[in-house]
């Protein structure tokens, strides 16, 4: 397959030369939660024509970056997920993803799907390298484990039985009752070490527009929101 490279003697040219295409790193974001069906990942990715996802993943597929698995013999579902080249992309996507929010505004967060709510939270959360815990997510009627150790937080698509905290809510629910604090609290559920929550919200880094802005909104979307059943 012959794709565009720009042939430089440049580490950082080298990088883009494989992951600088449209859609490439929300790929990597979506498989840095876990292994997923095509049919899932274009649904997760949002937007990208089914056509340039094939044609992203074989290019991941080639560089090393990506394998499709089958999910077991008896199936003929395969599955598609980050080999170790690949989670090595994480780190920097990471702090990519922290000097985006410096050029963001608050509505091109506002309706933030629960898909993405555990990528934003490993963005805005840097907890120290002391500091570890495990915290559960419920929302859109998924579960998601985030892991915090050494300063990093781990995530993926799978219950947190070992959780030391569980919240349960919509995005907007959940980044508010992070945000505000213990009046924006009963709008999600919480179980477990409800402490906890403090600690975190000291570790939510934003740029301060978006954290006047996001506060202001998360404000006005408790006054609204019903509290949960």
């Amino acid at each position: 397959m012959r794709t565009r490279e720009y042939g430089q003697a440049c580490s950082l040219a080298h990088a883009l030369d494989r992951v600088g295409e449209r859609w490439t790193l929300l790929i990597v974001r979506e498989l840095s939660l876990g292994p997923m069906r095509f049919s899932t990942l274009v649904r997760s990715v949002g937007g990208a024509p089914t056509d340039v996802l094939t044609k992203r993943l074989r290019e991941l597929e080639q560089h090393g970056m990506v394998r499709r698995r089958e999910l077991d013999s008896q199936s003929a579902v395969s599955v598609y997920e980050l080999t170790d080249l690949g989670r090595g992309l994480e780190r920097s996507m990471v702090e990519l993803a922290r000097w985006g929010m410096r050029v963001q505004k608050l509505e091109d967060i506002a309706d933030l799907a629960p898909s993405t709510l555990p990528s934003a939270m490993r963005v805005a959360l840097q907890p120290p390298a002391d500091f570890t815990m495990t915290l559960g997510l419920n929302t859109g009627g998924k579960d998601y484990r985030l892991h915090m150790e050494d300063g990093w937080i781990s995530i993926s698509r799978e219950g947190a039985e070992d959780a030391n905290l569980v919240l349960t809510g919509e995005p907007v629910a959940v980044i508010a009752a992070l945000l505000i604090g213990e009046p924006a609290e009963d709008m999600v559920e919480i179980e477990g070490e409800r402490e906890l929550l403090g600690q975190l919200r000291t570790m939510i880094v934003l740029p301060e527009h978006l954290r006047e802005e996001a506060e202001a909104a998360a404000a006005a979307a408790m006054a609204t929101a019903p509290s949960p059943a």
